[in-house]
């Protein structure tokens, strides 16, 4: 399916957590309206793309990451932040097929019309991929579950029904413009089924879910988020929070679960990876704008903390030396 880019900010709540899904956006986001006819099975293979799917009409069967069938109703929407293999399918045991092997056509936009040709009752899908601009290092990222089902986090989202109301109107009834509206109300209920999850998921006293949730250390990792080619000394975190040097990094590695400066120093590196692959800034501009000394400095921080070496990064995703 083709390719275009779009920008979605998460919904916003208020306090340290709306700043840190501020930064959220989904970019460059591919969909497809599915229209398959009994007997189907879709292989939706390992991609770095989350995967989101709602189901129009009639229902079908999950196989999930986990390696069970889960069956879905019609209004029923799942999100797979890591993009995970898994097959969608008209009953457990059909042969799933990949998704590339079923006929494509553009339909408006970044929006496909997807079909098998089957006789049999025909489900209705609206698929989508979507690229989360702060990449797989990022915390937030990394903690999710590899699947998550609106149904589940609809007490903690008020507005997730009403969304999957509007969707259900739209992908049944297939009016001109009814594929953008899709495309919009999947990048919203994508980023509602996140944020529910953020504030609802679990009870854990330590981790990054608690210290965003802290109003204290959450306004220190927003600051972190939100700036982070500023020198973030431990004394100017400390200042952020309001309390002595002592006591907040005794506080903030007890809820964290590490020191300030080493998670300053991942985020860093985190936002240099960030301009190295989308913004494809020259190494040098990088290692300036983050206060280093000298590229070899910075280079040997890098691959540190991020495993490889950011002329590597650069190689690997085709970038040339730019700006």
């Amino acid at each position: 399916m083709g390719f275009s880019s779009s920008k979605t900010i998460l919904p916003a709540s208020g306090g340290p957590l709306t700043d840190m899904l501020r930064g959220l956006r989904l970019d460059g986001v591919d969909y497809g309206r599915c229209e398959l006819g009994e007997p189907w099975a879709v292989l939706f293979p390992a991609q770095q793309a989350a995967r989101f799917h709602f189901i129009g009409r009639l229902g079908c069967w999950l196989f999930s990451p986990s390696g069970e069938w889960l069956n879905l109703k019609a209004g029923d929407a799942v999100l797979l932040p890591s993009g995970a293999e898994h097959v969608l399918a008209s009953a457990p045991g059909v042969h799933a097929e990949p998704i590339e092997s079923y006929s494509v056509e553009p339909l408006q936009d970044n929006v496909f019309n997807v079909s098998n040709g089957g006789h049999g009752a025909k489900t209705l899908l609206f698929c989508g991929s979507m690229h989360f601009n702060l990449g797989g290092s990022h915390p937030l990222l990394g903690m999710m579950p590899d699947m998550m089902r609106a149904g589940e986090l609809m007490a903690g989202e008020p507005g997730i029904p009403h969304l999957l109301e509007a969707m259900a109107s739209e992908v049944t009834m297939n009016r001109p413009g009814s594929g953008g509206m899709l495309a919009r109300l999947a990048d919203v209920l994508a980023a509602s089924i996140i944020r529910s999850w953020v504030e609802n998921s679990g009870s854990d006293t330590t981790g990054w879910i608690a210290a965003i949730r802290d109003r204290d250390i959450g306004r220190v990792l927003a600051a972190i988020h939100m700036q982070p080619d500023r020198n973030w000394t431990v004394e100017a975190l400390a200042r952020e929070m309001g309390a002595s040097r002592s006591a907040f990094a005794e506080r903030f590695a007890a809820i964290v679960g590490e020191t300030p400066a080493r998670y300053v120093s991942r985020v860093r590196m985190h936002q240099a990876r960030l301009w190295l692959m989308d913004e494809r800034m020259r190494i040098s501009v990088v290692a300036a704008r983050l206060g280093y000394d000298s590229e070899a400095s910075f280079s040997r921080a890098f691959k540190r903390i991020v495993g490889i070496a950011p002329s590597h990064l650069r190689t690997v995703n085709g970038n040339s030396e730019q700006h």
